[in-house]
């Protein structure tokens, strides 16, 4: 172990198009809304995170809100590298050294990404001083955060609804056999309970309050065991201008939502009509696990098991569960050396 090692901190990240996690010293250290807020006229950083975050939707004309990753990978390079560089920055015990050390970094990307836009993470994560990056697919993290041994010559199937992106995968052997990324996820559910807002209630909502109303009364089925009670939601009136309020139940939601699920319900079945016959007798035992915050949506877990006559289970903590691989990648590099990219 050289001096060079003696200074090098290693972190985890798990860059979502909605949060993004950080890990070091086996601990999360970061776990904050991927939104950066910048000031128009001086081009500055005002905030970044869950201060950034309470800002959207309430700014004046000289502060942005902006999202830089978009469907889970970066669109706005500047804002995504100024972020990640705050985020390691007031990681506690890195705040402490006087100057910034050299990183070892696993970071995580979406499975559909092309080469461009890897060597733009690449290069984002070198910037902030990264002596040594390694990526790893969301997808394997995911499976390696749930627990799965995914070296074995067995087949697992991993369904992970992001905020961007719904990746499913079917891993073997310490590699993605068949995988299919769908820009079905998160977002697009909100924009959905937006829409259905708008067309059925007259009621403009923003996006935090959509948010709102998907964590608090979302559904991805009308008949659920232990229903959330209705939620009283409050927007502007479309035909008046005045602010109301109106009264949704989870039903309603599960109607606004019924599209999209559909779609992620086709990927996934796309993606078992693609999987060798050996190991779809695997999945046929194990079944499929979901992760990602979209699977903590009521009743989807039911519906997918309905739609594939197999059973589905969701990862314990499913919104660390991709960070959770990516750290435990780091620590054990040599074992997991063949799957990450260097």
């Amino acid at each position: 172990m050289g001096f060079f090692d003696f200074m090098t901190e290693e972190i985890a990240i798990d860059l979502g198009t909605a949060n993004t996690l950080i890990i070091h010293m086996d601990k999360v250290v970061v776990d904050s809304p991927s939104i950066v807020a910048r000031d128009r006229i001086s081009g500055k950083i005002i905030a970044v995170g869950r201060e950034a975050n309470m800002m959207q939707g309430k700014t004046h004309e000289n502060i942005k809100t902006i999202r830089p990753l978009k469907d889970g990978v970066i669109a706005d390079f500047d804002a995504s590298e100024k972020m990640i560089n705050m985020f390691i920055k007031n990681i506690p015990a890195l705040k402490k050294k006087w100057f910034p050390p050299a990183l070892r970094m696993v970071i995580c990307i979406p499975s559909g990404i092309t080469e461009v836009e890897m060597r733009a993470v690449r290069e984002s994560a070198e910037r902030v001083n990264g002596k040594e990056v390694y990526l790893i697919h969301e997808p394997m993290a995911a499976a390696i955060g749930i627990g799965l041994d995914i070296m074995q010559p067995k087949g697992n199937m991993i369904v992970d609804i992001g905020g961007g992106t719904t990746e499913i995968a079917v891993i073997a052997l310490g590699g993605i056999v068949c995988d299919k990324s769908v820009k079905i996820a998160g977002d697009v559910f909100t924009n959905d309970i937006i829409y259905y807002m708008r067309t059925q209630h007259n009621l403009y909502v923003g996006e935090s309050t959509a948010e709102a109303i998907k964590i608090e009364i979302g559904s991805a089925t009308e008949d659920l065991k232990s229903p959330p009670d209705d939620k009283s939601i409050q927007g502007r009136d479309l035909l008046t201008g005045k602010p109301k309020q109106v009264h949704v139940s989870y039903r309603e939601i599960a109607k606004a939502l019924d599209k999209s699920i559909l779609r992620v319900e086709d990927a996934v079945m796309e993606t078992l009509s693609q999987t060798p016959p050996e190991l779809a007798a695997d999945i046929y035992n194990t079944g499929i696990y979901l992760a990602g915050g979209g699977s903590m949506l009521r009743g989807l877990d039911r519906r997918l098991s309905q739609k594939t006559d197999l059973p589905v289970y969701i990862a314990e903590d499913p919104l660390r569960a991709v960070v959770r691989g990516t750290g435990i990648a780091l620590k054990n590099l040599e074992r997991y050396k063949s799957i990450l990219i260097k």
